[in-house]
């Protein structure tokens, strides 16, 4: 069974000003299309890929060619990214934002995020990431990786994730990344966050 393209959770534009509606068409159209249909072509290549589901795969992607690893990668970032966004965001609540002051603060949170994405060198992505007991942790990955690989050097469950590749952004940041990622957080869909935090363990 082929993986396909998820549709977008709201409007091209419902999160203007922070994310532009023809950023949100192109990456989702486009870039995310793409993935999915190269995801397809590799596991279409390899028989002991079939029926196993995304989360499947990138638990086993250090065996795994450069055509599954990148656009495997790139199938779950981005369906991860659009839902962990919302127009109007809000604020973490419950155990999530009980593990984020464990953490030293949300502006702390965010203040270390914002410096892994911006330092990410080229392209990548910027996580909050949650080992098994809760405990959160900041880190960065090159390209599509992502901490559910068997090879990440920060293992475990996605939190939040913002993708700092240029098509994410340059439309209306141009080059300045480090406003891109001071402004996402105003998108950010906590209530989902705490949701993914909340299955940990579950």
């Amino acid at each position: 069974m082929a993986f396909e393209l998820p549709p977008l959770p709201y409007d091209y534009d419902a999160l203007a000003p922070t994310i532009d509606g023809e950023t949100m068409r192109f990456h989702h159209d486009k870039h995310h299309k793409a993935y999915t249909d190269k995801l397809n072509e590799g596991v279409a290549k390899d028989p002991s890929l079939e029926g196993k589901t995304i989360e499947q795969i990138l638990a086993q992607i250090s065996s795994q060619p450069p055509l599954v690893r990148n656009n495997g990668g790139g199938y779950w970032n981005h369906d991860f990214f659009w839902k962990i966004m919302k127009p109007g965001g809000g604020t973490p609540s419950g155990k999530l934002a009980e593990a984020i002051e464990t953490y030293g603060g949300l502006d702390k949170l965010k203040e270390d995020f914002n410096g892994k994405g911006a330092g990410q060198f080229g392209s990548g992505w910027a996580w909050v990431v949650a080992d098994a007991s809760g405990k959160l942790s900041i880190a960065s990955t090159p390209n599509q990786d992502n901490p559910l690989m068997d090879d990440a050097p920060v293992k475990g469950t996605p939190i939040l994730g913002n993708d700092v590749w240029e098509h994410a952004y340059y439309l209306t940041y141009r080059n300045d990344r480090a406003a891109y990622l001071k402004a996402w957080w105003d998108v950010v869909n906590w209530d989902e966050a705490g949701r993914i935090y909340n299955s940990i363990g579950n």
